[in-house]
């Protein structure tokens, strides 16, 4: 590729250009799902293998939990830029957003044994009528590489077997556990135009793949302020469903199918992961799973309508 590139003239670089830049970046998302299904594997292979001995090191502290109120309105979300971005990040469009607001934080496992210790598995009103058939057929009772051994709960991560840091992002839910401890909280999940516009005036910083701990950790930075934990550390789903914004148009020839045609029954997470790369994500990056899974570094943050 190298001898391809350096080789090409002038004609031939500019039509190869976006291709390879839309390849590279592609190869960022296989980096991340790479460490994704090296956990699922040694999950499931009776030896419990550990990927990496790096151990979250970070004073074990609970972040404080806060709302933050935003009045809405005529907003604009979506790239609109001269760098690299996914046809699925655009054009640039005007929203119309109700008052509402939004957790200052992701939902902790703490706050996420509560609802299992109350039930929250076991009563229909909590659930989507596809997630409780879905939560029935598979026998979820926890979040995925959870275990309880003498009462207490402990998660494989790459690191090996760790009891469940109370003040840790949940990750590892589906859209319909997150949309249950939303229906149980009496809350909701936010949008995505509600977390887009909510993030575009914090730094993206955060816990990515870069740190080398591969695990949401309970830490953050002292000096930060407001709304915390929007990048890195887990994806956030959003209630939004994965589909094309106005004036959105496929590309042309096979990459026209790289983002357009998964555009159905699957569900927008926000923000990147510890499996992340920094610089991959944006404000604006769209990724999307179908609402079953839970093999991705996946929690949520609440949100609510403001009357």
């Amino acid at each position: 590729m190298l001898d391809f590139i350096e080789g090409a003239d002038e004609r031939v670089y500019r039509k190869i250009k976006s291709i390879v830049e839309l390849g590279l970046h592609h190869e960022q998302q296989h980096q991340e799902l790479l460490l994704t299904d090296i956990k699922y594997n040694f999950f499931i292979n009776p030896l419990r293998p550990v990927y990496s001995s790096k151990r979250d090191s970070f004073q074990n502290s609970e972040i404080p939990f806060t709302w933050y109120d935003f009045e809405g309105g005529l907003v604009e979300i979506g790239y609109e830029g001269t760098n690299f971005s996914f046809d699925n990040e655009g054009p640039k469009h005007k929203v119309w957003l109700q008052p509402y607001r939004l957790a200052s934080r992701p939902i902790t496992n703490g706050e996420f044994i509560e609802f299992i210790e109350d039930g929250g598995y076991k009563d229909a009103k909590n659930w989507l009528s596809d997630g409780w058939a879905e939560m029935k057929q598979t026998g979820w009772e926890a979040p995925l590489y959870w275990e309880k051994v003498d009462d207490e709960w402990y998660s494989f991560t790459l690191s090996g077997f760790q009891k469940v840091n109370l003040h840790e992002p949940v990750c590892h839910v589906s859209f319909y556990e997150a949309d249950a401890f939303a229906r149980w909280s009496k809350k909701r999940l936010p949008t995505e135009a509600e977390w887009e516009y909510a993030f575009s005036h914090v730094r993206q910083e955060g816990n990515f793949v870069e740190s080398g701990y591969y695990q949401p950790i309970s830490f953050v930075d002292s000096e930060e302020t407001g709304l915390s934990k929007g990048f890195g550390d887990v994806w956030e789903w959003t209630q939004s469903p994965y589909t094309p914004y106005p004036g959105s148009k496929p590309l042309e020839g096979a990459l026209g199918e790289y983002n357009a045609k998964f555009m159905c029954n699957q569900m927008v997470l926000r923000g990147g992961s510890c499996a992340t790369s920094s610089s991959h994500i944006r404000l604006t990056y769209r990724n999307f799973f179908q609402p079953e899974k839970r093999w991705q570094f996946s929690g949520f943050r609440l949100a609510e309508d403001l009357r």
